[in-house]
């Protein structure tokens, strides 16, 4: 799938796709976007967390806001709201820091006006799960898990991402280049 850096894609992209492919059109093929109430909430919802500048220390786990995130593998680039490194037991195998002691294991969490959707609509998950697989690209190890923060229930909901999910993932994104390359929203809408 990889390819020339103009091809790449917003990984954000995956959730309007997973939804509803006529609106990830209007957004990315057509630039058709105007905001509402919605996403006026959604952005101060984001405030706090899309603060690259805010940096938090919390005995075994750091926490960095607005990571920018890339996989070249599937051409998709973004920022990650959150994401914790949570300090490794000895031998359980993660990431060395700058200026850290140890072993840290990346776990994105991916902030949300909103509350969680029923278990059919994965949409959340699947955006959750791209940035993940960049991070394990970019991190070269990993990432069993992650978690959504919900604003509306101001609670996280775990998120395992799991093979399946993955899977679905890749081919949404796959589609999504064609379509992209195309310039049409093709197939059911």
């Amino acid at each position: 799938m990889e390819g020339d850096v103009e091809d790449y894609l917003m990984l954000s992209g995956i959730q309007h796709f997973a939804f509803c492919k006529r609106q990830w059109a209007l957004i990315h093929l057509e630039q058709q976007w105007a905001d509402n109430v919605l996403t006026f909430e959604g952005h101060l919802f984001h405030e706090r967390a899309d603060d690259p500048f805010i940096k938090e220390s919390r005995g075994s786990k750091i926490v960095s806001r607005a990571m920018p995130v890339v996989s070249h593998k599937l051409r998709v680039y973004g920022v990650a709201d959150v994401v914790e490194f949570h300090r490794c037991a000895d031998g359980e195998g993660g990431i060395s820091l700058p200026s850290r002691k140890g072993e840290w294991r990346p776990y994105p969490v991916e902030y949300k006006r909103g509350k969680p959707k029923p278990d059919v609509d994965v949409y959340d998950e699947l955006q959750l799960c791209v940035q993940a697989m960049c991070l394990e690209e970019m991190l070269g190890v990993h990432i069993p898990e992650g978690s959504l923060y919900y604003g509306e229930t101001e609670h996280r909901v775990r998120v395992e991402l799991h093979e399946c999910l993955r899977f679905q993932a890749v081919s949404l994104l796959e589609e999504m280049h064609e379509m992209f390359h195309s310039g049409k929203c093709q197939g059911r809408i």
